[in-house]
């Protein structure tokens, strides 16, 4: 996440002095039916708190109820008869992210964009009046460190360049076969905004939707935010509510991605003068423990079933190193996702490992999670903690396989699009707020 921190590691070899848990057989995941527009999301069969899962995350249930197949999220049309039958078909695809402050003038903005998502930091109902203070407050307070942080990687953030760079591969990528669309970008928390990508679809007199999160794994802090956006957008205009859409909950489970990083990890370890002994160091973003135990959040499943897959891709190519996961950008008072990158890096010098090779596993962007907080905090500290050769694998970015894959999930979701419709006022609603105790919790690291 840009300017945001967190993420859980579950190593296949054991580190000792840090949580862990066995992954050494694959989970079955998948991305089930749900009832919102705003909260599907994807879960693994192992029934993440039963029934909790689904109540704690849905929030209400429209007239066209959504289905799910292989991660893609469509909605039944009902017997409401769309206005955009009969037009001449527009495909259109919007690609969503969290952006990130372009200059050092835009982080204090951005930062507050940021926390004033009740998604990033979660109030309980009878205190979300304070949302838009703390997050002035909180932004008022970080700015300054995390303008060093940005200094210290050119002055900016590069993820809108890298994903207008992503959004024009797959564009030709889809028209290598034979689809023309139109892809928009939406970010999250800075320009251009999502509401201003919706704008754009609407000029441009689009017929389908195909929605694309930019995020391999589901979170509620990532692909729930930016779907919540877009449930509150598209409920209060016709145009929109009639749109035939499909969105892609998560896509880490697709053979083209794996093969991708799989490719890039291979391709680094040739660096190293013994390949067979470096340790593969999966560093993901983080979550509060609570956003997993308490809400339902899949995101830790789906991160180890993605490093299991990963992982057997390699060792099909006969790689068989050692590798551990961890999360980073962990702040706060409140437990997060462990074991925590920096602890196992120490963890790992002191066992005597003097080779790793850093993946940042969530991440298919290169931006202040990987430019700063791995390439230079991590870095030092695993060389301080006797790691004598470190690499590192770079962000999926426009690497052609991976851009390809992203082009036939479209392809793979487009048929199934069908329109939404604003829900009517008996829908019945389960709150997505926390509970009145629960702690002050969210994302606060912005370095």
């Amino acid at each position: 996440m840009e300017a945001v921190s967190s993420s859980a590691v579950l190593p296949l070899a054991k580190v000792s002095g840090s949580e862990h848990r066995n992954f050494n057989q694959k989970s079955s995941m998948s991305c089930p039916e749900t009832r919102s527009f705003t909260s599907t999301h994807c879960r693994s069969s192992k029934h993440l708190k039963g029934s909790q899962l689904l109540n704690s995350i849905n929030k209400r249930n429209p007239v066209g109820q959504p289905f799910s197949s292989a991660g893609v999220y469509t909605y039944v049309e009902s017997d409401t008869e769309s206005p955009i039958r009969g037009v001449e078909e527009k495909v259109g695809v919007l690609l969503l992210n969290l952006g990130g402050p372009e200059t050092l003038h835009d982080v204090q903005p951005f930062l507050f964009n940021l926390f004033a998502d009740p998604d990033i930091i979660r109030l309980p109902r009878l205190f979300r009046f304070l949302q838009r203070p703390l997050a002035q407050l909180i932004s008022v307070l970080r700015a300054p460190k995390s303008k060093e942080g940005y200094a210290a990687i050119g002055g900016g953030s590069p993820l809108r360049k890298i994903t207008d760079e992503q959004a024009q591969a797959i564009k030709e990528a889809l028209e290598t076969k034979n689809m023309n669309v139109n892809v928009y970008v939406g970010m999250r928390y800075w320009y251009p905004f999502t509401e201003e990508a919706i704008e754009q679809i609407k000029k441009d007199k689009i017929t389908r939707l195909v929605v694309l999160p930019l995020y391999p794994q589901f979170s509620i802090s990532t692909t729930g935010s930016s779907i919540r956006v877009l449930e509150n957008i598209f409920r209060e205009d016709a145009y929109l509510s009639s749109l035939p859409v499909s969105i892609i909950q998560c896509w880490y489970q697709r053979q083209g991605y794996i093969n991708s990083m799989a490719d890039l990890i291979e391709k680094e370890l040739q660096s190293f003068s013994e390949p067979g002994e470096v340790m593969i160091f999966f560093s993901a973003h983080g979550v509060p423990v609570s956003y997993v135990e308490d809400a339902g959040d899949p995101y830790r499943d789906q991160m180890e079933e993605c490093i299991y897959l990963i992982m057997q891709e390699l060792k099909s190519r006969g790689i068989s190193n050692k590798h551990t996961l961890a999360y980073q950008s962990r702040v706060g008072p409140v437990q997060w996702l462990k074991p925590y990158t920096d602890e196992v890096l120490v963890e790992l010098g002191q066992k005597g490992v003097k080779n790793l090779l850093a993946v940042p596993v969530s991440f298919i962007s290169e931006h202040i999670e990987t430019l700063e907080e791995i390439d230079m905090e991590y870095k030092h500290l695993a060389l301080e903690s006797g790691i004598e050769n470190w690499g590192r694998v770079p962000a999926l970015g426009c690497t052609p396989s991976f851009i390809t894959d992203l082009a036939d999930a479209v392809i793979e979701a487009l048929p199934t699009a069908m329109a939404m419709t604003t829900p009517p006022s008996s829908s019945k609603e389960v709150s997505l707020d926390p509970p009145s105790n629960t702690k002050f919790e969210g994302y606060i690291r912005t370095t």
